[in-house]
């Protein structure tokens, strides 16, 4: 069975679109709210602007601890910010849309091609098994981290 590469889910946050874009562009609060990430910091004292890089510590029982370096690739206050894991693996996403009550939040994970060939080469006979660990874990933490999104954003 092949392995969805693809994930997105949403939730409404009593709270604007420009607040929660400016909650979610400063990566230095995605330990706050992420079940994987425990801190993330500009490179070279960036900020959040597409082309800029953050290096982010990552954490889990099984794989214990590792950081990553990503680049923003949208950066538009109150509509989405992303950015892409490796610069071409994994893109993760957040767009902001106005509803009635707030701002309804969707975050999207995709796996890219070239994070596809990196599975094959690194995991060779078990990319597919690393790759629904993955999609596992985008699957869980998704809602979880929107949970936690919203508790902050609506506690202050």
């Amino acid at each position: 069975m092949e392995t969805p590469l693809t994930h997105a889910e949403s939730i409404v946050i009593a709270r604007s679109p420009q607040d929660l874009y400016d909650m979610v562009s400063d990566v230095t609060r995605m330990g706050e709210w992420s079940p994987v990430c425990t801190a993330c910091w500009w490179d070279d004292g960036d900020g959040p602007r597409v082309g800029a890089w953050f290096t982010g510590r990552n954490e889990t029982p099984e794989r214990g601890a590792w950081e990553t370096r990503s680049q923003v690739v949208a950066a538009a206050r109150g509509e989405e910010f992303a950015f892409t894991v490796g610069g071409t693996w994994t893109r993760w996403g957040y767009t902001f849309t106005a509803v009635p009550g707030g701002t309804e939040v969707t975050e999207s994970w995709q796996m890219l091609p070239d994070g596809l060939t990196r599975f094959e080469n690194r995991f060779g006979a078990d990319a597919q098994t690393q790759l629904a660990d993955r999609f596992e874990a985008a699957r869980t933490g998704i809602p979880h981290t929107l949970a936690a999104l919203k508790r902050a954003a609506e506690s202050g």
